[in-house]
């Protein structure tokens, strides 16, 4: 049949109607989005569609609109997933935003390519793929260079969380120390109040493993700021985060009724928002505040809660954590082989979606919690599997972890060597005096340390609980016969950025 020229005419105007009620509504749907009303969001666009797993209806929208529409639905399918812990969200999530972004390019739109990219940049990190999530950030951030930009400040608070999980605390916090000024700026509520929350929790963090009171201090303040401008945004959901981030400080300080009140307040939100991510995450956090406290029954009941929520979803980052809590509530409860199970499937769970440091943290646990059950050999490849994934860690506690488990594990080896030395103790006082012995037993310990490391003086410096610059020291003075053991220094080149 052919169409008229009056008809083409009507034609245009209900296609140009559709076009303008789409721009409203996703501009209605961003702002409740931000608010982390994400179902309030999804009605508004009921028109264009319904659920995840669902293309949004195109028809009638082209140019940005059509990019705004399948970024808007994306988003909200990686949110309302992560909410309801639903399988395969942020694939399909992942997917449109990826659609929107290559329209986007296509239209020249820089500030909403970087946009696209900040958003498929938190999918990845819900995934536990951290490369992955720090690339696109980066991305977003070269193509936005110093442009004065709500989507820059995104890209530098995500980039700043993804350090933060990555146990590298020392770039978190100067990201953020840098940005600081550029976010005070901003007009954006609810942009202030999540940068004010990470802020408060890589203080936190900081603060706790370096027993560094000023820290705690700037975190509370921190965490105060952050509340008052996600009031003031309407944002609960990020709310409930600060208190589940208080509780979490304040069981650490062995606060443990202020702990709980914290954590009974997030709980009650997230339940409120119907927000299984989030209940899940409160949780564990939960589950570690009754382990600190020694209280088994409730830990074992929180930890189990956590952990099978999260089997819902596609957060394998946050279930491997759950898991090793867990497992580490089953080993101290005497129940062996099923907390190294879990703690097992903790470490494929997160090498599988690319989590190295959760995968590392879980072997380490294994080390830690599991010594008096397992023989020394497999400990010992545990911990060589937690010492390569958490080798780029920056965090104080990690490291004075390692360091305490190698001690152990060669403190062992040591102790098992000496028992089958031929020369027995009244030999070895009747010919040689004190200080040959204890340099005979430096030595042995710096042997050992050595060929547990391949030779590397920075790793057996590790084991041994001290300095790479205090060991090199100790063989190049009184241990020389030892450096034949140790695999040859490499020359450091200068920085072409630092002195050019």
């Amino acid at each position: 049949m052919k169409i008229t020229q009056m008809e083409t005419g009507q034609l245009n105007k209900v296609i140009t109607a559709t076009g303008e009620q789409a721009r409203l509504l996703l501009a209605q749907a961003q702002e409740l989005e931000e608010a982390g009303k994400y179902e309030g969001a999804r009605s508004i666009l009921s028109e264009f569609w319904q659920r995840i797993g669902d293309r949004p209806k195109l028809e009638g929208l082209d140019g940005a609109i059509r990019a705004e529409m399948l970024l808007r639905v994306g988003t909200l399918s990686g949110w309302l997933g992560s909410a309801g812990q639903i399988p395969g969200a942020q694939e399909v999530a992942k997917d449109l935003i990826s659609e929107s972004g290559a329209l986007f390019e296509k239209l020249g739109l820089k500030e909403k390519v970087a946009e696209s990219r900040v958003d498929l940049g938190i999918c990845y990190w819900r995934e536990g793929a951290l490369d992955e999530a720090r690339i696109t950030f980066d991305a977003a951030l070269q193509d936005l260079g110093q442009l004065d930009s709500t989507q820059r400040l995104r890209a530098l608070l995500n980039k700043a969380l993804v350090e933060q999980v990555s146990s590298r605390p020392k770039e978190a916090l100067r990201i953020l120390s840098e940005s600081e000024p550029l976010f005070e700026l901003s007009a954006n509520h609810a942009l202030k109040g999540k940068f004010h929350n990470e802020f408060g929790t890589v203080l936190k963090n900081t603060g706790l493993a370096e027993q560094r009171e000023d820290y705690i201090d700037r975190a509370l303040m921190q965490y105060t700021a952050a509340s008052v401008e996600l009031e003031q945004a309407g944002n609960e959901r990020v709310l409930a985060l600060v208190e589940n981030n208080l509780g979490f400080l304040f069981a650490h300080l062995g606060k443990f009724e202020e702990a709980h009140s914290h954590l009974d307040r997030a709980l009650t939100m997230a339940v409120r928002l119907k927000d299984k991510g989030f209940c899940a995450q409160f949780e564990d956090t939960r589950a570690r505040a009754f382990l600190g406290e020694g209280r088994l029954d409730q830990a074992e009941s929180a930890a189990k809660s956590a952990v099978n929520r999260f089997r819902e979803g596609d957060e394998q980052s946050n279930l491997s954590a759950a898991l090793t809590t867990y497992a580490t509530v089953l080993a101290r409860r005497g129940q062996s082989a099923e907390a190294l199970s879990m703690l097992n499937e903790a470490v494929g769970v997160a090498a599988q979606s690319g989590d190295a440091e959760s995968a590392g943290l879980a072997s380490l646990t294994v080390v830690e919690e599991m010594a008096a059950e397992l023989p020394r050999p497999e400990l010992q490849n545990y911990y060589q599997k937690a010492e390569s994934l958490l080798k780029h860690s920056q965090h104080p506690a990690i490291l004075f972890r390692l360091g305490n488990s190698a001690r152990t594990l060669l403190a062992s080896e040591t102790s098992n060597a000496a028992d089958s030395e031929s020369i027995t103790t009244a030999e070895l006082a009747a010919n040689s005096t004190l200080e040959e012995q204890v340099l005979r037993y430096e030595a042995e310990l710096i042997r050992r340390a050595l060929e547990s490391s391949d030779g590397s003086v920075t790793r057996a410096a590790r084991l041994l609980g001290v300095t790479h610059q205090g060991l090199a020291f100790i063989l190049n003075g009184r241990q020389k016969s030892l450096l034949a053991a140790r695999k040859p220094a490499k020359k450091r080149r200068r920085s072409i950025i630092r002195y050019h």
